[in-house]
């Protein structure tokens, strides 16, 4: 990969397979990130607050239908990175080409109206964090905004990108917290093997939500086109294959702990009500610093997610209108994505800046994208499904099976909660 890998001749001495390993360890540095960031992105905000509210309200209730959220979520990622190894373009671009103007306006919009409400919870998510430490959040959202703003025009992205990862990395906490919460192991076990379901709108809602917080239409559109603007190839599949699923189940294996620390420490309370809930399911681990740790934890993660999903809807967009689109492009070599990058930062910041319930707005963003995730699921598996554009790295019959499986059980979900909204409009739910 690197030069001087194969043209010193002084390294002519190093025995091959050293050399090999050095190689892979550069193709990993280069193409390794997308699918991680992606990923964990999702325990932002809204995620940690519906994973949370998940434990404290139907307490170890719904670890099973987590575990084929997972599974969804790494079939999806991996069909996502798979598009752009393979192509060399992101989804937008791809949605563009391959289906009508109406169907492309019809899945650019339906990420726009996604990702508005998610960018307004992440700054609320910070703005959330730092009045657990007695700042108000007028005094840090507009600085919040301009600091991620300026990273991504005028600075290093990808350093960003690391320190906003390590500052998530608070939530390893919640492991810990797990284990010293002293769970019913019998219990989670059980909930993890066994379905469980009630026949309620609440539980149905938080199911829903859980789907929008963990197979978020922006991340599949953020891990092609990261996969696009990193320069991978398709030999480099594999490697960029190993960080979609590595980074899923990394993600989803955080996903769990939370709902199970939080149901073992305030499990049956009901429903969040406050940021500081949450932060309770840390206090085995923190005692008395719960809420500061916490706080740490969703500064790094909204920081990290109030990049990414902006940056994902213009990608989407850039894409779809064929226009320049990175990160390291300047304002006036790509005036469309950076100016979309620039509007969504805006708005987030000034409706966050709102006296909103944060909890359940943050909640509500998540039932929002579990609505509209089917449709961009519908649209990643017709095209992973098709030869004429993959070849033979179009799904198998087996891996159509199981997409499609994914998708129908997902719109299924949403078709539902859509239907028992409505009768309780009419006063029939």
């Amino acid at each position: 990969m690197t030069p001087e890998l194969d043209t010193t001749t002084a390294q002519s001495a190093v025995p091959v397979t050293r050399r090999r390993g050095l190689g892979r360890l550069a193709v990993i540095a280069a193409v390794a990130g997308p699918g991680l960031v992606a990923a964990n992105a999702g325990n932002d905000a809204a995620g940690i607050a519906t994973y949370a509210s998940a434990g404290s309200q139907f307490t170890y209730g719904t670890l099973f239908f987590m575990v084929l959220v997972t599974i969804a979520l790494v079939m999806v990622q991996e069909m996502a990175v798979r598009l752009g190894a393979h192509t060399g373009k992101g989804l937008g671009a791809l949605i563009r080409e391959q289906f009508s103007l109406r169907l492309t306006a019809l899945a650019v919009f339906c990420l726009l109206l996604a990702n508005t409400g998610l960018v307004v919870s992440e700054f609320a998510g910070i703005g959330a964090a730092f009045e657990l430490l007695g700042v108000p959040k007028w005094a840090v959202v507009p600085p919040a905004a301009i600091l991620l703003w300026s990273l991504v025009l005028f600075g290093s992205y990808r350093w960003a990108e690391r320190i906003f990862l390590l500052m998530s990395l608070a939530f390893f906490a919640y492991p810990v917290a797990m284990i010293l919460g002293h769970p019913h192991w019998g219990e989670v076990g059980k909930h993890l093997i066994v379905p469980h379901v009630e026949p309620s709108k609440d539980f149905i809602l938080l199911a829903v939500a859980l789907i929008g917080t963990t197979v978020s239409p922006y991340m599949q559109f953020y891990a092609a086109a990261g996969v696009v603007d990193r320069g991978a190839k398709p030999e480099d599949y594999r490697l960029i294959k190993l960080d979609a699923v590595l980074g899923a189940v990394f993600a989803c294996i955080i996903s769990l702990t939370i709902i199970i620390a939080t149901a073992a420490v305030i499990g049956g309370t009901g429903p969040l009500n406050s940021a500081a809930q949450a932060a309770e399911a840390l206090k085995p681990v923190a005692g008395q610093n719960a809420e500061l740790l916490f706080a740490f934890g969703l500064i790094g993660a909204s920081a990290l997610a109030g990049a990414v999903v902006p940056l994902s809807a213009s990608y989407a967009i850039g894409e779809a209108a064929g226009v320049e689109r990175s990160v390291s492009r300047s304002f006036r070599d790509a005036p469309l994505f950076l100016g979309l990058f620039t509007a969504q930062i805006v708005l987030g910041a000034v409706v966050a800046m709102t006296p909103v319930d944060v909890i359940q707005l943050l909640i509500g963003t998540q039932v929002l994208q579990g609505l509209i995730s089917p449709i961009v699921l519908v649209y990643l598996l017709v095209l992973t499904n098709r030869r004429s554009l993959l070849g033979a790295a179009a799904n198998s019959p087996r891996y159509r099976v199981a997409a499609t499986t994914v998708v129908v059980g997902v719109a299924g979900m949403s078709t539902i909660l859509l239907v028992q909204t409505v009768l309780g409009w009419f006063g029939l739910g």
